[in-house]
């Protein structure tokens, strides 16, 4: 028992696990961060009166929300910094680490859009046509009627977005962030098989309790913030 115990405390002195979270929680919130911004403009374009505004924007969700996260993560790497030589750090590890928020973002923004676009949808359409009533354009009705509402209506769905952020920001390795969540775990697996399921138990805990708070937060959010009909 104490030859198990004293494995299991050299598992942790040996690799830094919550070091490795810390990466996944710095890739969600830049990732959701940027994605937040991007996924707001391609609602408006969607729900713009701009036809071609609206292809683009529907062009964009439809090839984003279907490509699979990791071919996105490949073409940073493959794409982006070996053919194309951007680089977006002045060292390995911050270029690989911008590379995946990058990925993370342009692909969960299609997902934000829809969120907030079916915030829009709670909207009801009164809202726009007083708007247009007392003179306002698109762009201005937008940003003070509708958008503030439709985020009230969103943050379930935003919700989910960022909890799929997060468990999907482990796909960070296919854009060589080595020190992350999935790579760490493997990195335990292959020189500590005998504690295989000890160390699948750690890192399924710890993603337990950073999305159970997140799911927690957004319903209570949701019932507190929803607009009154």
């Amino acid at each position: 028992m104490n030859d198990y115990l004293s494995g299991l405390s050299a598992l942790w002195e040996q690799y830094d696990v919550l070091g490795a979270f810390w990466t996944n929680i710095q890739l969600t919130f830049w990732g959701a961060l940027f994605a937040l911004v991007l996924g707001t403009l391609l609602a408006l374009m969607r729900i713009s009166p701009i036809p071609s505004l609206q292809w683009v924007g529907t062009l964009y969700v439809n090839v984003f929300r279907n490509t699979p996260l990791t071919i996105i993560m490949t073409f940073m790497v493959m794409g982006v910094w070996t053919a194309l030589q951007i680089n977006l750090g002045s060292d390995f590890s911050t270029n690989f680490f911008r590379l995946a928020v990058v990925g993370l973002a342009v692909y969960h923004a299609a997902f934000v859009c829809e969120s907030i676009r079916s915030g829009v949808n709670t909207v009801p359409i009164g809202q726009a046509e007083a708007a247009r009533a007392i003179g306002l354009s698109f762009l201005p009705a937008a940003r003070l009627i509708i958008l503030p509402q439709a985020f009230r209506g969103a943050i379930a769905p935003l919700g989910n977005t960022l909890i799929a952020l997060l468990k999907n920001s482990t796909v960070a390795a296919a854009a060589s962030v080595s020190w992350e969540t999935s790579s760490t775990m493997k990195t335990m697996l292959e020189f500590n098989a005998n504690y295989r399921w000890e160390i699948f138990g750690m890192f399924a805990i710890g993603f337990v309790v950073l999305v159970i708070p997140i799911g927690l937060a957004t319903t209570w959010l949701s019932r507190r913030l929803a607009v009154k009909r």
